[in-house]
């Protein structure tokens, strides 16, 4: 049988207001569990509107129809609405999930923010950035974060060392093919290994993940609660019904590292590249 783990990210503040419990409820009904990813901090998802100028992300987002998507609140907040809180404004949301079984891991302090201009923050702000969103989880559950995944699946060296300094059990930062071991930390990595919804549309997800039936290699499926827990819940449904027929173990992606030996898997650089239906390049 082969591991397929939903790595659900919260990047917005109506993702974690409606996507998130819908996402519970129906990750209830077949009576799974998931890895929930969560954005702490403010919502400014608004600052995206700089980056219409770059004809590749505008593609994007007339391709994925991302008003629909996310909604034209979503689409001023941190510019000409104020930016409310994600994570921290809901925590007995988190701590249902908590009670339900599900995983709980760090995604953000401010998503836009490392997402857009990660590579242009100094060190210091990246440290500052990473204290938050810990300082915040810890206050929401009452536990240390085990697992790190970076906003739009950006790193760079610099934020590598910063992760080591919060005795994480894995990271879940590229899109490489296969978990692996970074060179720059001795960390462990397990990447999300099929493709999104807003990458390559519902027929390639549910095509990608039959094909990777009986693999040896773990599957990690991306899961948006502002995509599958909106506007793509019943599409999600039919994904889950897809995956248990075709025998894959659905578990948290926590259970997967504690199976994984590190000293039998590869070890390898951060590298950045492209993938499909993405506007910008991303750890691979």
């Amino acid at each position: 049988m082969t591991d397929l783990a939903l790595k659900v990210d919260v990047d917005t503040f109506r993702g974690m207001k409606e996507g998130v419990p819908a996402l519970a409820a129906i990750l209830g009904e077949f009576n799974l569990q998931a890895s929930f990813f969560i954005s702490y901090g403010p919502d400014r998802s608004g600052l995206a509107m700089l980056q219409l100028l770059r004809p590749s992300f505008l593609k994007k987002m007339i391709r994925t129809n991302a008003p629909g998507l996310y909604g034209w609140k979503t689409a001023l907040y941190g510019t000409l609405l104020p930016a409310p809180m994600i994570g921290t404004a809901f925590p007995e949301v988190i701590r249902g999930l908590m009670k339900a079984g599900h995983e709980i891991a760090c995604h953000a302090w401010d998503h836009r923010i490392w997402q857009d201009w990660l590579f242009l923050m100094s060190r210091s702000s990246i440290e500052t950035w990473f204290q938050k969103m810990v300082d915040a989880h810890k206050g929401v559950t009452g536990l240390q974060p085990k697992a790190f995944g970076a906003p739009s699946w950006m790193m760079d060296p610099r934020s590598l060392k910063v992760v080591t300094a919060y005795n994480l059990s894995y990271l879940s930062c590229t899109r490489a093919s296969a978990p692996f071991v970074f060179a720059e930390n001795s960390m462990l990595e397990i990447p999300s290994n099929l493709p999104c919804i807003e990458e390559v549309g519902v027929q390639d997800v549910t095509a990608s993940i039959k094909e990777k039936a009986g693999s040896p290699v773990p599957q990690v499926l991306p899961v948006h609660a502002e995509v599958e827990g909106m506007v793509y819940q019943r599409q999600f449904r039919d994904m889950l019904e897809s995956a248990l027929s075709l025998g894959f173990t659905i578990r948290p992606l926590q259970h997967i590292a504690s199976d994984l030996e590190k000293g039998r898997l590869p070890i390898r650089p951060l590298t950045m590249g492209l993938i499909p239906g993405r506007a910008f390049r991303c750890a691979v």
